[in-house]
Formats: C-alpha cells, sequence, structure tokens
C-alpha cells in the first residue's frame, strides 16, 4: 500500500521502531571512549550520546561498556520521544517520518528541531516541504558538509542525503 493511502497517525502515539533505533544505532556506531565526531562538536560516548540520563554531558575521558551505551541510548530515546512529540501538537506522521526525524534529532538535538525550519513545515501541514527542510543541515562547525570530496565531514551530509531519501518515499 502506498504511503498516501495509509493514514498519518498522532505523533504522541508512535515511538521509534526497533528498525528505526537499529538504524540510529548503525549511523552512530559506537566508541567505548568519549570523542569529538567532527570538528567543533562536542563529545559523545556510546552510540552518539551527548549526555547520561541525569542530564550531565558526556566529558573526554569517559568511557562505556556496549551493554551500557544501548541502555544509554535506549533511555535518553524515550525522554527525547517525549519532548519530540511535545513540540507537534497535532501533528500526524507515518512511522517512517517518525522514525527519520527522531534520527534527526538524534544527531542535531532537540533545540535545534525545536528552532528549525523542519519541524515548522510540519505544523503547517507540509510535509514535503519538511523533508526538503532537512537538506539545510549540512554544516558542521560553520563548513558546508554538501562541499564534494570533503575529508572533514562527508558524513553529515550523506546521513542527510539518505533521511531525504526516505522521507520522500513515504510521502
Amino acid at each position: 500500500m502506498s504511503a498516501q493511502l495509509r493514514q498519518r497517525i498522532a505523533v504522541s502515539l508512535l515511538s521509534l521502531s526497533a528498525a528505526g533505533f537499529a538504524t540510529w544505532q548503525a549511523s552512530e556506531g559506537y566508541t567505548p571512549a568519549a570523542v569529538i565526531p567532527t570538528k567543533g562538536d562536542v563529545p559523545t560516548i556510546g552510540h552518539g550520546s551527548t549526555r547520561y540520563e541525569d542530564g550531565s554531558p558526556v566529558r573526554m575521558g569517559d568511557t562505556i561498556t556496549p551493554a551500557r551505551a544501548e541502555v544509554l541510548a535506549r533511555n535518553l530515546n524515550s525522554q527525547t520521544e517525549k519532548q519530540f512529540a511535545a513540540s507537534l501538537p497535532g501533528v500526524g506522521l507515518h512511522q517512517a517520518e517518525f522514525d527519520i526525524y527522531m534520527d534527526f534529532v538524534g544527531q542535531y538535538g532537540m533545540g535545534t528541531w525545536r528552532k528549525g525550519s523542519p519541524r515548522k513545515s510540519l505544523l503547517a501541514g507540509n510535509y514535503a516541504q519538511a523533508c526538503h527542510d532537512l537538506l539545510k543541515y549540512r554544516y558542521a562547525a560553520g563548513f558546508d558538509c554538501s562541499t564534494p570530496g570533503n575529508t572533514r565531514c562527508w558524513g553529515v551530509w550523506t546521513r542527510q542525503l539518505e533521511r531525504h531519501a526516505k522521507c520522500m518515499a513515504a510521502q
């Protein structure tokens, strides 16, 4: 059945699918010790976590086991889902869209999501535009990651291209 024939579901009734979580984990990878993934970023650990459940930031020198990384990621994801749903009152999404935007929030943070154009487009009911808005997020520390041949942050841009393609496929 095509996405156009399916009903969107209220965001408050959705949660990240197992496939969405697995995709996010694969995109983030696993680091046992805190690293700064791209120039200008903050320390991350495990599957891209920048903070712990109590809100304290990850610091360089912190270490984590694979099991703890998964627990941390799931706990933070659960908190983020609630914030994400609250940011989109009255909006319905397909499961694929929910997973895509949660992946975006996992990379860029809730602050960027709240003030960003994808959210504004969704609130206005412009679902395809929200997909296109994802492509605006191609910078890391002021550098345009879509610059061909760059070795600094090419993954930032390729991840956005993948999100955009999946988002458009859900329309």
